[in-house]
């Protein structure tokens, strides 16, 4: 029997994309795992079924991937269900932008602390809370925001190519409040080289938000956010060109556009 054509709520999604899977209740079922991309993530269960979340990221190959269902049931059987999600692509601009020249050409010394940085939250991102912090829908950290600009786009910082924009950019003045997309527990909020003022949630099942280039950070490290809680204010620290709110996401190591959250049910 073919049970993820009733679980999941898409067999096909586009890169950058939150993919959430489900599974109904099952006499005797006691886990289930999903592995993805070659990450073992759990389910949960609430008050009608077992669920989780993956990730598509911006970069992913178009076509088919598999993912395995991992069934355990309290008399020691377990089951495995193959199934296949196919990735669309989907077309991502170019940006170019001018910043000052020690984000791009760095010192030893500033080379130095955005390695060290980037190991830290790498750390972060390998982390995967089993379970889900979260019980309602996510919101965008900015009310009333609809949109947001340059996820995926392809970056040219002063001429010289760079990542791609793993975040949307939502219009905001300088002390504009920023709030939790959703309940999670803060794990950085720190001044960060290229980030400025950032603050990083984890919501649990590997899903994190981060709000970067904030003129004040208004949380503290280890403690749990609710969601629409006030988390910052919105500036233009870091490597920015004015003052907006960086809003991005993270399913595990899927770079994911964080308006595709809201189309996560609970």
């Amino acid at each position: 029997m073919n049970f993820l054509a009733i679980i999941v709520t898409a067999l096909t999604a586009v890169q950058g994309e939150a993919m959430q899977l489900r599974v109904p209740p099952e006499t005797g079922l006691v886990a289930v795992n999903a592995v993805w991309n070659d990450r073992r993530i759990p389910f949960v269960k609430n008050d009608v079924e077992w669920f989780t979340v993956i990730g598509i990221d911006l970069e992913m190959n178009p076509g088919d991937h598999v993912a395995d269902l991992l069934f355990t049931y309290a008399d020691g059987r377990e089951r495995r269900q193959v199934e296949t999600v196919t990735v669309q692509s989907r077309e991502f601009p170019t940006t170019r932008l001018s910043v000052a020249p020690k984000y791009v050409e760095l010192s030893a010394e500033n080379q130095a602390r955005a390695t060290r940085e980037r190991g830290e939250i790498d750390a972060i991102y390998a982390t995967l809370t089993p379970d889900a912090y979260w019980r309602d829908s996510f919101r965008v950290p900015i009310p009333g925001t609809t949109g947001g600009r340059n996820f995926g786009n392809r970056r040219v910082f002063n001429d010289q190519p760079r990542a791609p924009h793993s975040g949307a950019d939502l219009k905001a003045t300088t002390g504009t409040e920023i709030h939790a997309a959703n309940r999670g527990r803060v794990v950085l909020a720190k001044n960060l080289f290229y980030s400025g003022n950032a603050v990083f949630i984890d919501h649990g099942l590997g899903v994190y938000t981060v709000y970067l280039h904030l003129s004040e950070i208004l949380v503290e490290p280890g403690s749990i956010v609710a969601q629409g809680q006030l988390v910052g204010l919105a500036g233009a620290t870091g490597r920015v060109t004015g003052p907006h709110l960086h809003w991005g996401a993270r399913i595990i190591d899927a770079r994911v556009d964080p308006f595709s959250l809201l189309e996560l049910d609970r």
